[in-house]
């Protein structure tokens, strides 16, 4: 679906937040990422990107990257991620994994300097929530995302 295609058919979820998202398929493979804010129903800024090589994690952590790079400091928003694994890690691992210097029990930390580079802009924009959304639940903006990022993938 096109972003053009999902504003027409879909109508549910938040109508305000940062909304986010990454695709790759196959995974890995040549993936998209994307991000929309939106402020009562109407778009305040969007971008997208691709990587010819990469895996879906990469392009859900890029696409919020790209967008807490765009959002103010002084306001409190949402930003929403349909990837539990990129809100666990910023919400609940990252601040152990820096005190332990990066490490964590059960090996390696995937995509380190990703996650690394998330976390310092989450800890520089503490008015920002990252939240987790369904995907594919007909949530307009996720939906819009999405599309954004299939774009580029």
């Amino acid at each position: 679906m096109t972003p053009d295609e999902v504003l027409e058919s879909q109508f549910g979820g938040p109508d305000t937040g940062i909304f986010t998202d990454g695709s790759c398929d196959p995974n890995p493979g040549p993936g998209g990422w994307g991000w929309v804010w939106v402020e009562n129903g109407e778009i305040l800024d969007q971008g997208n990107g691709r990587d010819p090589d990469t895996t879906n994690n990469r392009m859900e952590l890029s696409a919020l990257i790209d967008a807490f790079k765009k959002l103010p400091e002084d306001r409190d928003l949402v930003a929403y991620s349909d990837s539990q694994l990129c809100v666990n890690t910023i919400n609940e691992w990252a601040s152990g994994w820096e005190k332990r210097g990066w490490k964590r029990r059960g090996g390696p930390i995937k995509n380190l300097d990703l996650v690394q580079e998330l976390y310092s802009l989450a800890r520089a924009k503490p008015r920002v929530e990252l939240r987790w959304i369904r995907a594919h639940e007909g949530a307009r903006w996720n939906e819009y995302a999405d599309a954004l990022a299939a774009l580029e993938a």
